[in-house]
């Protein structure tokens, strides 16, 4: 199904590698100009050579300021912003007092003042024009309390609760808010995870990444198998689309059935 979102103008936040560029990709795909904010360079540039890639900490309020004014000098306009920016402590926990204090500012800084910021930098574009998606990028760690990194999780629930605040306050401007929760997906982050996990196991049963996530998605995954980058971005993209002109303030899941609601 294509969607057709040629001349529209789309920032995403943490769009270098992962989810963040699978999104991006999926928007170049549809036609949009896109720019990805981002401390690190694109992983594959050549794939899509006109994608802008601004290299930005999000977690600079002043420098997400400037981007948003030159990105809208330069394209004239900001229909979509996707806010993908995340990172976990890089500990593992069971229980959390196993993660050490200062762990917990970077990750939220990050993930939660990431995402407010690029929300608060960006929000004049969005509703001078009165129309337009804001799109964060949380999971379902955020929904569950998970043990496995508790100030990544937090963080997530409080991305959560903000896009449910950012909905309500764009609603009369014609803009929808909704959150997206990916559940076992082969990132950086989720190899990050069993890094730190195998570094605390006995040699002699070290499981290797492969056996620990396929244990995993067997023990939480009713549809038994893993998430792709692409996944997510295709309801991104919809979301973004006209088709999804009545969905806001959701927090939409996917994750093979990991976490359901009704």
């Amino acid at each position: 199904m294509k969607f057709d979102l040629s001349g529209q103008v789309v920032v995403v936040s943490g769009g270098s590698s992962g989810i963040g560029w699978a999104i991006a990709r999926e928007f170049r795909q549809e036609g949009a100009r896109v720019y990805v904010l981002d401390r690190q360079p694109i992983a594959a540039p050549g794939e899509f050579g006109d994608v802008m890639a601004l290299l930005t900490d999000v977690t600079d309020f002043s420098a997400v300021q400037r981007r948003a004014d030159e990105i809208t000098t330069q394209a004239g306009r900001v229909d979509h912003v996707v806010c993908a920016a995340g990172v976990g402590s890089g500990h593992f926990g069971f229980p959390f007092w196993n993660v050490p204090i200062e762990s917990w500012d970077r990750v939220w800084r990050v993930n939660v003042m990431g995402t407010v910021h690029l929300a608060q930098a960006f929000q004049p574009m969005l509703r001078e024009r009165g129309d337009g998606t804001l799109l964060t990028v949380a999971s379902v760690a955020g929904q569950i309390g998970s043990q496995t990194d508790p100030p990544y999780s937090a963080a997530k629930a409080a991305v959560i609760n903000f896009t449910q605040c950012t909905a309500k306050d764009l609603a009369p401007f014609g803009i929808r808010a909704n959150c997206l929760c990916p559940g076992m997906v082969r990132t950086p982050l989720n190899r990050s995870v069993y890094e730190s996990w195998a570094s605390r196991q006995p040699a002699d049963s070290t499981e290797t990444y492969d056996e620990w996530t396929d244990r995993k998605i067997r023990q939480v995954v009713p549809l038994q198998r893993w998430q792709e980058p692409e996944d997510v971005a295709a309801l991104a993209v919809f979301l973004a689309s006209p088709r999804g002109r009545n969905i806001t303030g959701q927090t939409l899941n996917v994750d093979g059935g990991f976490v359901m609601h009704w």
